[in-house]
């Protein structure tokens, strides 16, 4: 490349989260990634329905949680809510503090009657990390993601593991996947299913498959829009449409609707990329089989243009700067330029035969150009839609991605990543510069199946990304800086094809100094928020009292196992003796007798467990069942009952503790036994008398 290329040289500032990653990937603890963030505004959230401020040695700390728009529901806050827990750090004179890595978590208290740990005390169990010790919610958590050649995601927890494992769950699909999509609260994934026909719809809560949409035949490219209400989906290459799916759905367990297709767009023969507006008005389609590009209208759901571009276009990229989509074509080597105001196109740039791939790095000036066939990136300046420089690369470039100083360039052919600072980058005369590190042992395009998502991603920390190496079956973790990775996890097995990060962590958004995270609400009851901030040092526990959602509350109840009483006023026992013990059974959502019950079941059995017998109770009356049992001997016994078909197992029936005495009057039979009489021996001879024989 232009300029020389140095191998992975030079400092950055890394936040200490970050370095602690690097020391945890060092001794093969694994990675600590992020997300791919396409832009740092804030998630959109209704008015707060929690507000609090504390003050600590001058250093101001306020705590916002607020319903994402569109879901704010009733007043205060309540379970299963979707959120925005916002902090706001200011010092004395009101100044933001940017930059800064604080830390929460949403602690539940214990019963009112128990003290809870003081909360530098709690902050510091927190902090440890261990497995044993959490809280109902981590604020400070993310997720890698591995989309496997077999059909399945592997979720890898890169915090915490558990027995050397940081597989946290596999989730599985109908068929491998191609392509996914996050939406904007990070609360849904949508993955393309292109072997089942279907588009499958995961719950990052729960890492659950939530839906499966019959979007079309054989689905690949996804596309969300800016806003996050509808996904676009590339579907029958050869029949040339699309699929629009309905992604506005409530993410909260008890406001998620059907996820459904609106419409279906036929645009012109494939393959296709996608590119949105800013706005999210315009939808820009490639069609390289028909060596056009269709401009639809997001809003009304209609194709308004079909405009020639060249032979074969196969990517396109929005500017937000330019307000215009840029098209590059493979077969002619050009860069077209379609104004979207006029949805025009508006200029062509020449490049070179094989350009297969187009990005735009952060602000929408420099779009990044890159060649697989001639190894070749190109540097296009929106601004007067030129080519400001050209470098060569190693074998295949074929992906790009960008944090806020660095775009980071994948090769097929190779295991090498290209660094390419963006300051200064366009300038005249200024060569086009390179650091790199290698992403593995093995070419990053090895793998048996490509995908369309990336395999390379931003994580949150400064100079920091995560490489899924397909032929290493590994996901690497690299900080700028390094001559090499810093550590890597491996894939338990699968080869990751793509790799995304879920982001459940505080990071800086919206404004300097405002950090948030989007979460689910737990169950209801008190909870206490601490915040931890080591520099400036900041401990402070905020309270938040969480309210019952009727509807999830009415489904635990519906769901719930049959509520069951022991009717017993007497805890002692004859051993030995029949004992007869009655039960009432309660229907948990009605509150009426549960009767008719056939498959009641009890059990005892000694503390030991070395004795155990099990009996069928029959009901005796509206919602009472009796059993009966022989404690063998004296001790303590333990009853409880099963009921298949009312949800109570076993394990979760109240315990019933007897205390089994002997029967009165019972005696141990050595004890009552006659003496034997004496043995006979040579005493007196007959006439003789017995006695005792004095001196």
């Amino acid at each position: 490349m232009h300029g020389g290329r140095r191998r992975g040289r030079g400092r950055r500032a890394v936040r200490a989260r970050g370095l602690l990653a690097a020391a945890l990937l060092a001794a093969g603890a694994g990675g600590w990634p992020g997300e791919w963030r396409v832009g740092a505004a804030e998630v959109p959230s209704a008015p707060p329905a929690v507000a609090s401020r504390a003050v600590e040695q001058g250093i101001a700390v306020e705590l916002e949680i607020a319903p994402l728009a569109g879901h704010p529901g009733p007043p205060g806050l309540r379970e299963g809510q979707d959120v925005a827990v916002r902090f706001r750090v200011t010092d004395a004179a009101g100044q933001a503090l940017a930059g800064l890595s604080p830390a929460a978590w949403l602690d539940r208290l214990p019963a009112a009657e128990v003290a809870p740990p003081e909360c530098a005390a709690r902050v510091k169990e927190l902090a440890g990390g261990s497995l044993f010790n959490q809280a109902e919610l981590d604020l400070n958590s993310y997720y890698v993601l591995a989309l496997d050649e077999d059909a399945g995601i592997n979720v890898v927890d890169p915090l915490f593991g558990f027995g050397g494992s940081k597989l946290l769950t596999s989730i599985p699909l109908l068929s491998p996947g191609e392509d996914w999509a996050l939406a904007a609260g990070r609360r849904r994934l949508f993955v393309s299913e292109p072997d089942a026909d279907r588009v499958a719809v995961i719950d990052t809560g729960t890492w659950k498959v939530a839906a499966q949409v019959a979007a079309g035949h054989r689905p690949t490219r996804l596309g969300l829009q800016p806003d996050g209400a509808r996904l676009w989906a590339v579907v029958d290459e050869e029949a040339a449409s699309l699929a629009v799916i309905d992604a506005s759905g409530a993410t909260g367990a008890s406001e998620a609707r059907e996820v459904r297709v609106l419409a279906r767009i036929a645009t012109g023969k494939g393959p296709h990329d996608l590119a949105f507006s800013a706005d999210g008005a315009l939808v820009f389609v490639t069609n390289a089989g028909a060596g056009t590009v269709s401009v639809i209208d997001a809003r009304r759901l209609e194709k308004v243009a079909d405009l020639r571009t060249g032979s074969r276009p196969i990517a396109i990229a929005w500017s937000p700067l330019a307000a215009a989509a840029y098209v590059a074509d493979e077969q002619d080597g050009t860069i077209v330029v379609i104004d979207g105001r006029r949805r025009a196109v508006a200029a062509r740039i020449a490049a070179r035969p094989g350009v297969a791939v187009i990005r735009f790095a952060p602000g929408g000036r420099l779009a990044f150009v890159l060649n697989p066939r001639e190894s070749t990136v190109q540097v296009i300046d929106a601004e007067t839609n030129r080519i400001v420089t050209t470098g060569t690369t190693r074998q295949g470039p074929d992906q790009v991605v960008f944090s806020d100083q660095l775009a980071y360039i994948r090769h097929r052919g190779t295991d090498t990543v290209l660094m390419v600072p963006l300051r200064g980058l366009g300038e005249a005369g200024r060569p086009l510069e390179a650091a790199d590190f290698t992403g593995g042992q093995h070419p990053l395009g090895e793998g048996a199946r490509p995908s369309l998502a990336d395999g390379i991603v931003p994580a949150p920390d400064p100079g920091t990304v995560l490489v899924a190496n397909p032929a290493d079956r590994a996901i690497y973790y690299y900080v700028e800086g390094m001559a090499a990775p810093s550590g890597s996890f491996h894939n338990y097995g699968r080869q990751p094809r793509a790799v995304l990060v879920v982001d459940r962590g505080l990071r800086e958004r919206g404004r300097p100094g405002s950090y948030e995270a989007t979460v689910r609400l737990p169950g209801p009851g008190r909870y206490r928020l601490p915040f931890f901030l080591d520099a400036p040092r900041v401990v402070h526990c905020f309270e938040v009292e969480l309210q019952p959602d009727p509807e999830l509350a009415a489904a635990r109840r519906r769901s719930a196992p049959v509520r069951v009483e022991p009717l017993l006023d007497e805890r002692t026992v004859a051993a030995g003796t029949a004992v007869r013990l009655r039960f009432r059974l309660t229907d948990p959502a009605s509150g009426l007798p549960a009767t008719g019950v056939d498959d009641l079941v009890m059990m005892a059995y000694t503390i030991s467990g070395e004795w155990q017998v099990r009996a069928p109770a029959r009901e005796v009356g509206a919602g009472i069942y009796a059993a009966e049992f022989v404690p063998p001997e004296a001790g303590t016994y333990t009853v409880i009952v099963e009921c298949r078909s009312r949800r109570l197992p076993f394990h979760l029936s109240p315990r019933l503790r007897l205390e089994a005495k002997q029967a009165q009057g019972a005696k141990d039979m050595k004890a009552t036994a006659p003496a034997a009489p004496p043995a006979p021996g040579p005493g007196p001879g007959p006439g003789s008398r017995s006695g005792t024989i004095e001196p």
